[in-house]
């Protein structure tokens, strides 16, 4: 397709960023929230190894509320939480990493995930390596409030919805150079000490528009990441992410793995339906050689299936 007819169509402008209530034949993004719960989640809870037994060492968590140094990203502010695990030894060998996207889903220990607890689980059992957890939240510019900061029944300010849209949907290397020259930098500054370089103990993950954009680090970065976890990838028309599929088959394989989930009930809006577009993402990685695990169950977009998996993954990626 010539530019010309390409932006005369409008393929240029993130739909959500033009018009983010449009309607068209009576149909609207905002359907998605139909697909936040479904009756085919009920079956999926937390995996076992969200609750660690008496007796588990535990890690610690600290919290960098409003992080505001990058330089990729300037004038924002974002949550930050780190895990690091027990007996944490600085001067052992260099930690594997799991950075988690949308961090704050992923960390609450009552929610669908409990990443910090699974993290002990694995850990005390022998079955993840010493790993330093990093749970970010997306960026938004400094005078908007968390979503901790807002009144009950409070709206979230449209700009933090499209900033995470920005970050996460974009199909470029700017995130994945946020997160390698801005975030790990002060993550190693904290626990005192480097990272593992290798690619193999370096793992990224995410959620819905965050799930894309693990997998679109990794693609940009193999050597910074070589393990991926996407839950209900958003490989949807929002900022390209529907060209992956093409993408994966006609360029050389990377160095990744990757572990995709998604359900028959994920959403489907103007943007794209998500349940064809991970099976999609997922033929085509079989196609091109690549190691993927899809995990595809019968709920919706959110982190149910994903938590009742998620040891599941860390054990795979690991292997």
């Amino acid at each position: 397709m010539d530019t010309k007819t390409y932006e005369q169509l409008g393929l240029h402008i993130a739909l959500g960023d033009a018009d983010p209530g449009r309607v068209v034949n009576g149909r609207s993004n905002r359907e998605i929230l139909g697909a936040l719960a479904t009756p085919g989640d009920t079956q999926y809870h937390p995996c076992p190894e969200a609750f660690p037994a008496a007796g588990v060492p535990r890690g610690s968590v600290k919290s960098f509320p409003d992080w505001a140094d990058s330089a990729i990203y300037p004038g924002t502010k974002r949550d930050v939480w780190i895990y690091t695990p027990p007996g944490f030894d600085a001067r052992a060998a260099p930690p594997a990493v799991i950075v988690c996207n949308d961090g704050g889903g992923y960390l609450a220990a009552d929610g669908p995930v409990r990443a910090a607890a699974v993290f002990d689980s694995l850990l005390h059992t022998g079955q993840m390596p010493p790993t330093i957890g990093v749970f970010v939240m997306p960026g938004r510019a400094l005078e908007v409030k968390s979503r901790s900061e807002l009144a009950a029944g409070e709206p979230d300010d449209p700009r933090a919805t499209r900033q995470r849209s920005i970050e996460y949907d974009s199909c470029t290397d700017t995130y994945v150079r946020f997160v390698v020259e801005d975030l790990l930098p002060m993550v190693e500054r904290h626990i005192g000490c480097a990272l593992s370089a290798d690619p193999h103990l370096r793992t990224i993950c995410g959620i819905s528009s965050g799930g894309i954009c693990a997998f679109t680090a990794a693609w940009y970065r193999p050597e910074a990441f070589g393990r991926v976890i996407s839950h209900c990838g958003s490989f949807t028309a929002i900022r390209g992410g529907h060209n992956y599929p093409y993408l994966i088959r006609s360029t050389p394989k990377k160095p990744i793995r990757v572990w995709m989930q998604s359900g028959e009930r994920d959403a489907d809006i103007l943007f794209g339906n998500w349940p064809l577009a991970n099976q999609e993402v997922a033929a085509a990685l079989r196609f091109a050689g690549y190691e993927v695990n899809f995990a595809y169950g019968q709920g919706g977009h959110n982190l149910r299936h994903g938590g009742a998996l998620f040891a599941d993954a860390l054990r795979w990626l690991s292997a």
